[in-house]
């Protein structure tokens, strides 16, 4: 019998960006916190309590990003504060309920997609 390998979770969601500053900035306000690793012109994460890390990595080779569902409490209040700070979600700005979560769909100034969640 072969041996079988498994993945045991995901240590880190990275998004490339061209301007690691503004990316930072950007995300620190969306987030509530401060990056937990910073280096200049290199890189920047932010690690959550269970051990999750989203990070940012400045590249010559830039493509836009999409996927990362941020956890929170309550999104309808969330995103009504994003949005007050200029942070831009889905055209029609509706919240998404299936019968799992609900979610709304916002931008980066890059243009990169993330997602505001709540599992039911």
């Amino acid at each position: 019998m072969a041996d079988t390998l498994s993945v045991s979770g995901i240590d880190a969601t990275y998004y490339l960006t061209k301007n690691l500053d503004d990316a930072t900035k950007f995300y620190s306000d969306l987030l509530g916190m401060q990056p937990t690793m910073h280096a200049p012109d290199f890189v920047t994460e932010f690690s959550f309590p269970g051990g999750e890390t989203f990070g940012l990595y400045k590249s010559g080779e830039f493509s836009t990003s999409s996927g990362v569902m941020f956890a929170v409490d309550d999104v309808a209040t969330f995103v009504a504060s994003a949005k007050g700070r200029g942070v831009k979600f889905a055209e029609n700005g509706d919240i998404t309920d299936t019968p799992v979560c609900h979610m709304a769909f916002g931008s980066d100034p890059e243009g990169n997609g993330f997602i505001i969640h709540h599992r039911k």
